[in-house]
This record gives structure tokens, sequence and C-alpha cells, in this order.
């Protein structure tokens, strides 16, 4: 088990620690969140990095990462509980088989904890090993208004109502991660329950350290002509630009065709693991990646010389 940092600094260090290359800004926001016992509201576009923080926390900390994958149609009986109907109708069949059945004992019995199915988010009201677990609420701009509502309770008060066995309260309320990929808009209620802080695309100077720290096998050379260029496809006019994920695919799948440099022919024929659009690698292919290619040689050539 690890304490939870005891500065902005610290933060960096157990964030980097566990390979998360963080500015400033985010360590901020993340220790704050750890020292006044408040969710984290992270937004950005996808691939950027959010679902990582909830990971590297867990395992900085050395407690139990319990994740909610998010989707439309999201209800309770798939994010917090539900019965176990089937022992329950074994236990009933058991029951009148027996000649036991006494209807207001077995109505009692049925809706015993030992019945219950906890999921995700009544998991994490339980501590692991003595410590309360991070809980992952990931992409829930994908769920619908009613699911952000009944989350409110358990932002609140980290408690959990279940009707037959009464209020369920966390004797130490979980660490937790909320993102969202801005689908949608998260109400207002649910956020003021949170601390805020956009993710946004790294600089080039920190996604080419977090290319170096992900993948270390690849040459300095390719890894910054890779991070050249994808910064250069995100000023363009995309549908949807490349995120640090797209970035470090990139150079893997460089780095299994024994690429040491970046020429066009191998740029088109690789641009499908960068982007995942049809109208976006046909505005890219040919002319118009020569021509950022070419551009960004010229621009770390310079620089070499510089």
């Amino acid at each position: 088990m690890t304490k939870p940092p005891q500065s902005i600094d610290d933060t960096l260090t157990l964030l980097q620690g566990s390979g998360y290359v963080a500015g400033r800004d985010l360590a901020t926001v993340v220790f704050l969140a750890l020292k006044m016992g408040r969710p984290l509201f992270l937004e950005g576009e996808a691939g950027v990095g959010k679902t990582e923080i909830a990971k590297v926390l867990a395992e900085g900390l050395g407690r139990k990462l319990i994740r909610l994958q998010c989707y439309e149609g999201l209800d309770i009986n798939s994010a917090v509980y539900e019965w176990n109907y089937a022992a329950q109708m074994i236990e009933i069949r058991l029951a009148e088989a027996s000649g036991e059945l006494d209807r207001t004992r077995m109505g009692q019995d049925i809706f015993a904890e030992k019945f219950l199915i906890k999921r995700a988010l009544l998991q994490a009201l339980e501590p692991t090993g003595g410590q309360a677990p991070v809980l992952l609420i990931d992409e829930l701009d994908r769920t619908d208004a009613a699911f952000e509502a009944y989350l409110l309770e358990i932002l609140s008060d980290f408690q959990i109502t279940i009707p037959e066995l009464g209020t369920i309260k966390a004797a130490e309320p979980p660490i937790v991660i909320i993102t969202s990929n801005r689908t949608r808009e998260v109400h207002d209620a649910l956020k003021r329950r949170c601390l805020y802080h956009w993710v946004g695309y790294p600089s080039a100077v920190r996604e080419l350290e977090i290319v170096k720290l992900k993948r270390p096998d690849a040459s300095a050379a390719l890894a910054l002509e890779v991070v050249s260029f994808v910064q250069a496809l995100r000023q363009g006019d995309l549908f949807k630009s490349p995120g640090v994920a797209e970035t470090l695919d990139w150079v893997s799948a460089l780095h299994e065709l024994d690429t040491v440099t970046l020429d066009p022919q191998t740029v088109n024929d690789t641009l499908g693991v960068l982007l995942k659009y049809q109208d976006d690698i046909v505005r890219m292919e040919g002319s118009e990646a020569k021509r950022i290619l070419s551009q960004i040689k010229d621009e770390i050539r310079t620089m070499a010389h510089g």
C-alpha cells in the first residue's frame, strides 16, 4: 500500500512512477481531488489518456481498480446491483419441497445479501485490503440523463439505497475518476460534485517524452519524426485528429516494419493505424502527406543545425 501524495510534486512523482507523463496542471487537480475527497471529472478527446489516469492512480496507490464502462441504455441492474433470480427460485422450490414454506419468512430470506449480485458501483463502496478502491466511470457521456441523476446520491454521500436491504454507505469513499469524450454535455448538477480538468492533446515536447517512455525500442529519430508529423496533422481539418494512443500505435507499427525514417510511401501505407475515418485518410494520403512530411523534415533539419 502507498500513502496518498502529500504535495503536487509527490503527485507528479506518483504519476510518472507509473508511466504517466503529466503536466503540473493535471498533477495539481489530481492532488486536490485526493486531498479533498472529491470525484475528478476529466473531459477531452478520445485517446488523450483520461482513462489511463485512473489506472496509474490505482497502480501507484496500490488500490483495486473498479471500472464501469458506460454505454447507451446502461441501467441500475448493470451498473449497481441485481438480484440472483435463479438462485432465489431454487431457494423457493427447495422450501416448497421440504414443506417449510412460510411466505413472510421466505420473502425476507430470498432478499438476503447472499442473493445480491454486486455490480461496479456497489462494489466501489466496499474496501479491498483495508482501503477504498479507485472507481473509474468511463465515458459517462454515452449514458442518458436518468443514469446521471442516479449517480448524484452516490457522488454526494457515497451511499446506495436498496429497497429490500436499506442504505449501504461507504466507510471510506472511493477515489472516483469520471471521464467524458464530450459527445454530449453532462449535467451541471453532476459536475458541481466534482473537480474538473480538460485533458488536451500534449505539446510536441511532452508527446515525444511519452513515446520515449512507452516505446523505448523505437529510434529517437523515428520518434521525433512521428511526433512532428502527428502534431502537424492535428493542425489540419480532420474529422478526428489522432490521439496519443494512435501515436503510440503508429510508432509500434513502424517499428514492426523496421522503419528507420518516414517516407511518403510508408506514411500512405500505414495511415490506417493513425487515422480511423476514410475521409481523413483520403484527405491526407498522397500529395498532402508528402507535403507535411517534407515540411517536418525541413524543420527537424533546421533544429539540428540550429
